[in-house]
């Protein structure tokens, strides 16, 4: 095959390695993740409530592997406050069977729900975690994406970057992980990352794009 024009990177992250988080494992990531989200707690209007806290599948690079994560907002003291959502991750490093160290979090929150919006397809985040640099000022952002489908039947998500897949993933329990490049300068217009929804027959059942206007 020739040399590829648009030389995006594909499949940059490792594929999930453990299952859900439980016990004295999420333990130690739910106290660091409750952590980053306490700096929120005043501006949000209430602390993180750590009983509705949600995990999704991990996926590692550049060395380290993240647990995206979120959860419900206690509730502040204003009655007409509307729900709301921390969101983030946790990441760590992973050295073979030793115990996972040097842990890390990051958090925000918002108000815009899905609770509130009945007519999202899939309910995404998404945090920048590195860059991608190709040739001259070329390049991208390295980026974390989690979420939920909320269309019956979805078995596979895909990250699509002007028709390009760069990352693939299988929705467990509900819920999804992908990391890939995303706005990217360089190849003409920016591109951004559309995330797409797939049931068994391999039909687009959702599409979201990261674009934000």
């Amino acid at each position: 095959m020739p040399p590829l024009p648009r030389p995006f990177p594909r499949f940059i992250a490792d594929s999930p390695q453990e299952g859900q988080p439980y016990g004295r494992w999420e333990e130690r990531l739910r106290d660091e993740f409750a952590k980053a989200c306490a700096g929120h707690a005043d501006e949000a209007g209430g602390p993180l409530d750590t009983d509705t806290l949600k995990w999704f599948p991990e996926r590692g690079w550049g060395g380290r592997v993240y647990v995206p994560v979120t959860g419900s907002g206690a509730g502040g003291d204003e009655d007409d406050a509307g729900p709301i959502e921390y969101f983030g991750w946790v990441s760590f490093e992973r050295q073979g069977k030793r115990e996972p160290e040097d842990l890390e979090a990051k958090a925000d929150f918002t108000d815009v729900t899905a609770e509130d919006n009945p007519d999202w397809k899939i309910d995404l985040s998404d945090d920048v975690i590195g860059t991608w640099r190709a040739e001259g000022d070329r390049g991208g952002d390295i980026t974390l994406v989690w979420g939920l489908p909320l269309v019956r039947g979805a078995i596979a998500v895909t990250a699509e970057l002007d028709g390009e897949v760069l990352d693939q993933a299988a929705v467990t329990d509900g819920r999804i992980t992908l990391i890939a490049v995303d706005a990217v300068r360089g190849f003409g217009d920016d591109l951004y990352l559309e995330v797409k929804l797939w049931d068994r027959l391999l039909r687009e059942s959702a599409s979201e794009s990261l674009y934000a206007e």
